[in-house]
């Protein structure tokens, strides 16, 4: 039998593991980014975008099992990592180069390569320089489609649970993550490839098909992971010991003020 600080600890744990994989599949996103597309069956994604799902599985997750609060707190330091990688990037980018830079720091381009801001680079220009051009904007970006679609997703589930007192489970998962990620999906293909559209060197065609690609994919897998999903809810529900009662209320699951299976309501 497991004492209260035992279960407190145990819970805590899990909150973690879960926090810890959104944060690092976020992050991942960042890094990657448009650095490379790759072709799943007729979709061609942005290879940061693949381990993207997994944020909004653990977000419902969370959602489902410790409340509202805890979900926007995930987000919320999610949002920080954000303007933390967007911030070193633009700290190295204004420092001074060394000046016995190794030669791989310097790289000849075989053709243009456009930019998001819908200028180009050519002939020969550093390797961070490029890195930097590419990347920041996606950055800034995904920063933007985080916000809304992360915030937007935590928000529609707990609507949805309020709305159908807690039952259907798959509705408010699936519902919550496809609509955040059409969000998603709009926002950052619009910010990071706006520049280029509005500069002509991209057609609407072209935009528009980025979106549905990058939609596409991310409905696919949420439509995926509800059978991982119900699967995780109840077995956590069992190994953190949330009863059934407090399952089906909305609420949150503090450090503060440890919940308990029994007595403990969530928001």
């Amino acid at each position: 039998m497991f004492t209260e600080d035992d279960l407190t600890r145990r819970r805590e744990r899990v909150f973690l593991v879960l926090a810890g994989v959104f944060l690092c599949a976020m992050t991942m996103l960042n890094i990657i980014g448009i650095s490379h597309f790759v072709k799943i069956g007729p979709l061609e994604v942005a290879a940061g975008v693949l381990p993207y799902p997994l944020t909004f599985l653990c977000t419902d997750l969370v959602s489902e099992l410790y409340g509202k609060r805890r979900a926007n707190f995930m987000v919320t330091v999610g949002l920080g990592l954000n303007f933390f990688i967007l911030l070193v990037m633009l700290l190295i980018d204004a420092m001074p180069a060394a000046g016995n830079a190794p030669p791989w720091q310097t790289i000849d381009l075989a053709q243009p390569v456009g930019l998001p801001d819908g200028s180009a680079v050519s002939g020969t220009t550093g390797l961070f320089d490029l890195i930097f051009a590419t990347t920041t904007g996606a950055v800034f970006a995904s920063m933007m489609a985080y916000v809304a679609a992360q915030y937007c997703d935590v928000q529609v589930f707990h609507y949805l649970k309020r709305l159908t007192k807690g039952k259907h489970l798959w509705l408010r998962n699936n519902l919550s993550t496809l609509t955040s990620q059409l969000v998603d999906s709009v926002v950052v293909i619009s910010v990071t490839f706006g520049a280029q559209f509005l500069k002509g060197s991209l057609a609407l065609s072209a935009m528009l098909t980025l979106m549905w690609s990058n939609y596409l994919f991310k409905m696919l897998t949420a439509l995926v992971d509800t059978g991982p999903f119900y699967v995780l809810t109840r077995w956590l529900s069992g190994y953190l010991e949330l009863n059934e009662a407090n399952s089906e209320q909305s609420g949150d699951v503090s450090v503060e003020q440890p919940y308990t299976s029994n007595a403990t309501t969530r928001e």
